[in-house]
């Protein structure tokens, strides 16, 4: 059950009478908030699986490679997280029996984690039940998706989270 009040807009009301920014403040309030609702909602829908949004990202990753398999690194990379969390996410997923660790074929330095069939399996149930709940959007129209995403797009943009150019 929800609160009775909005709780952003009452803090923009009483920072209005403080401070200057008020907008700024309750917009990046707000999607703060958005984020942990949409996070407990998709591990919501994928503690059946025996996932989180971490590990299933790094499935999904694994599963768009040509041979299922990427240098831990390079995950980390493209997962936008530090190369702890990897390893740590890589690891949870090997005991569940999701990837296997095995070594790059031309560079003895480099392991690769590479999907199962059972971590396939898991991932393409899971995407199906995601996509069946709008991965916690339902409330947002495609138009509104796509209109929110491109307005976070320019936040990543202007914070330098990934070559616009590229």
């Amino acid at each position: 059950m929800g609160l009775p009040f909005d709780p952003i807009a009452e803090a923009r009301r009483q920072w209005l009478e403080r401070w200057e920014a008020a907008e700024p403040m309750a917009a990046a309030t707000s999607i703060m908030r958005a984020q942990q609702i949409i996070l407990a909602r998709v591990d919501g829908l994928l503690r059946p699986f025996e996932l989180t949004f971490a590990r299933y990202e790094a499935l999904v990753l694994l599963s768009f490679t040509r041979a299922g398999a990427l240098p831990l690194g390079k995950m980390g990379v493209r997962l936008m997280v530090h190369p702890t969390s990897v390893t740590n996410t890589i690891n949870r997923l090997e005991s569940q029996g999701f990837v296997r660790r095995v070594p790059h074929p031309t560079d003895r330095r480099t392991t690769l984690a590479e999907i199962t069939p059972e971590g396939r399996r898991v991932m393409e149930k899971a995407t199906d039940v995601l996509v069946d709940a709008r991965f916690g959007l339902v409330s947002l129209s495609e138009k509104e998706a796509t209109e929110l995403t491109r307005l976070i797009r320019g936040l990543r943009v202007a914070a330098g989270d990934f070559d616009e150019r590229s």
